[in-house]
Parts: structure tokens; sequence; C-alpha cells
């Protein structure tokens, strides 16, 4: 690790001194004469490589220009941390920021590696807007003060994480890679033709793929509830009472997040009760993405979820597990049809959740499906294993807390 100079050397700047907004509007994306668009599904959390993107012709309203070397930054729910840099010239979303380094104050190279840091990103969340969708403003970041190291520690810095980068990227990859592999797999199971099959449908449908078991509604395989509706965000003292699960503990992954916990009173009812095996299906979010995601309840203690979270409690003939690895099928591919709608939020009622039918084989072939995935579940649980461990020598690298006295 770099031997960095003393920390009474960094200084203090305002985030407008470091970086300079670029806010190049383009009214007509059809006539923005470049042949990417990146919005903010394109982005992947906590890396800073684009490795998808769309056509302008693809979309409509205003989007930004950006530059090969621009910073794109998703102003509008910082907390998924999409951050990256462009290798190439386009559009982007509104709902980002297009950035530039200032290089008398902040390397090109150094700048990203900053921003992508917990120190920034909590900064940033901070100082968020609006509780449904909670959104960044430049004129209040630009005020915010951060303390920097000279640029020559910046470069060695920025040099050292680079590597470290690289190696992340790598794990990225193979972690889509796996994760390709196993949907690959679980399709061919549902559709019950080998996986080498040269005829087999390119459909995501759902109806199509899975043509080929019954289908029930799922109001006859499970039992489904909503949570409670409180307003709990700021409830992070564990005195006030129990945990409570929210939509921003359920990864789109499919696992639980469980870094930040909020509480609640003890439930007075007993359909508030979280036992263990339970689905949980986020079914209202700000980002039609993240409705439809889904994780499996097995902690221990008492628990319960709040009202933008149904609890999926599968009856006798419903394997949990295998119920799991289909609704984030689904929810990947927008296969709840028109329950997912917008008006300020996207969401999906209970009422229609109830009312959705799934291919369902016996119990003993959906454990078999199931039995199947295991070793690509869990040949990707350790990619992220180990994606997390490379994470926290990046941070390392980032020495020590940045951040400005308030």
């Amino acid at each position: 690790m770099p031997d960095y100079t003393s920390r009474n050397s960094w200084r203090k700047y305002r985030f407008d001194e470091m970086a300079v907004i670029i806010n190049d509007r383009i009214d007509d994306p059809s006539e923005a004469d470049v042949e990417y668009y990146v919005g903010l599904e394109h982005l992947d959390s906590e890396s800073l490589t684009i490795r998808r993107w769309g056509s302008p012709s693809d979309v409509e309203a205003t989007k930004l220009r950006f530059r090969a070397g621009d910073i794109i930054f998703g102003r509008r729910r910082v907390y998924q941390r999409k951050l990256a840099v462009a290798h190439f010239d386009g559009i982007c979303s509104a709902h980002a920021m297009v950035l530039r380094a200032k290089p008398e104050v902040a390397l090109l190279e150094f700048l990203p590696f900053f921003m992508q840091s917990d120190l920034f990103m909590e900064r940033a969340k901070e100082i968020s807007v609006g509780s449904l969708s909670p959104t960044i403003n430049w004129k209040t970041l630009a005020e915010e003060e951060f303390a920097l190291p000279p640029l020559e520690e910046q470069r060695r810095i920025a040099d050292a994480l680079a590597d470290v980068s690289t190696y992340k990227e790598k794990l990225i990859e193979a972690r889509i890679k796996a994760e390709q592999a196993e949907e690959a797999l679980f399709l061919s199971l549902l559709a019950r033709r080998p996986l080498s099959s040269k005829n087999r449908s390119k459909s995501n449908s759902i109806d199509e793929i899975g043509s080929r078991w019954p289908r029930l509604k799922m109001s006859a395989v499970a039992d489904v509830a909503y949570g409670i509706s409180a307003a709990v965000a700021d409830n992070r003292d564990p005195a006030i009472g129990w945990p409570i699960l929210t939509g921003a503990n359920i990864a789109l992954e499919g696992q639980l997040d469980l870094r930040k916990l909020v509480y609640h009173a003890p439930p007075s009812k007993d359909a508030f009760l979280l036992r263990k095996g339970d689905v949980l299906l986020n079914w209202r979010s700000g980002s039609q993405a993240h409705v439809g995601k889904t994780a499996i309840f097995e902690l221990e203690g008492e628990w319960t979820f709040a009202s933008f979270i149904l609890r999926v409690r599968a009856g006798d003939a419903l394997y949990n597990m295998f119920l799991w690895r289909l609704l984030n099928y689904m929810r990947k591919h927008q296969l709840f049809g028109a329950a997912t709608s917008q008006q300020i939020n996207f969401k999906m009622n209970a009422a229609y959740f109830r009312d959705v039918s799934i291919p369902c084989p016996t119990r003993p072939d959906q454990e078999r499906i199931v039995g199947q995935l295991q070793p690509l579940w869990a040949a990707r649980e350790a990619l992220v294993r180990r994606h997390t461990e490379v994470q926290g020598l990046s941070v390392q690298l980032l020495t020590g807390d940045a951040r400005a006295p308030r």
C-alpha cells in the first residue's frame, strides 16, 4: 500500500472547486447526432464502467450531452450508487449529473474513485431531498466541502485504485456470466428442454416458457399480506422495538441487505410477524427496476416488515426457493404485466399480485430445479463476497475521513 503523505497536507475544497457541471441539454434526442443513450438503468451500482446502453431514437424528452471522460452521476436515488466514467460521447438521462473534473484541484483519474467512496455517497444522501424519490441538486452539492490530498498524492492513490478497480471489474464480469448461466439453466429446466437444444425459445415470457406445467394463481398457492404502514426512516434506535424490513433491505440480487436497519414497536397483529421461509416482495418503489425484487427471510429473532413489502407465505404446493427464483426472473424481465404502473412511484398492488398466475411444477420437480441451480448460486455468492472484500481494500486506499468538518 502506498506510503501517503501526512493528512496535514490535505486541504478543504467546495465541490464546485473540484468539478464543474455540464448542462448541455438536448431537447430532441433523435437529433443529438450521437449513437449512445445512457439511462440510469444502464449503470451498475459500485462500477465505474458502462457496459450497456440504448439508442437516442428509443427515448424522448430532454436529455444531457456528455463527452468521453465525463462522469455520469445518478442524482436521483443516490443510495443506488450509480456513477460511471464515459468512454464515448453520448446523451444521458436528465436524472443524472454530467460532471467534469477541475484538474487544478481534483485529477480526472482520482475524482470518480473519490465520488464512489462511502464518504461522498453518504454526504450525497444526506443532502438529497424528497421522500419517495430523493434527488440531489447541483446548487446544494456545489456548496459541500471535502478535504482532498495534494495532486501528487491523488495520482498515487488513483494509480493504486485503478489496479484494484480492474480486478473489481473482472469480478463483476464473472458474476454477470454466472448469472447468465444460471438464468439459462433455470429457463431450460422450466421449459423441460435440454440446455443445449438448438430450438430453445428465445422468448422471456413465462406463459411460453412454463407452458408445460399447470398454472395456478398466487392466491391458490400462497398467503399474501401487506406490512406495517408507518414512517420509520428515522427510527434507527434499537430501543424502539423490533427491526422492520423495508424495500431498501431487499437487494436486486435477491438477498437481504441488513447494513442499515430501522425499528418499530412490536406489531399488534400476527400477520405482521415474519417466519423463516417467508418470501418478501417489494411491490412499490421509485424505480421500476426495483418493483418485484424478492428475498427470503431466514433470520433469527423477532422481525416485522413495512407496507411497501408483500409477505408471501408459500403453501404446501409451492417451494419458497422456487418462488423466489421465479419472482426475481419476472422482475428482471418486467413480466408482471399491467401490474406495474407509475403515478408518483412504480407500484403493483396486492390484489393484482394475488391474481398473477405462475407455472407450478409438482413440489418434487420444484425442489429438483432448485437443487440443480444451487451450484451456480453458490458460485455467484462467492464472487459477490470477493467483490465486497476488494471493495474494503478500496476504502483503505482512500484512507481516513476525507470529509471536511461541518
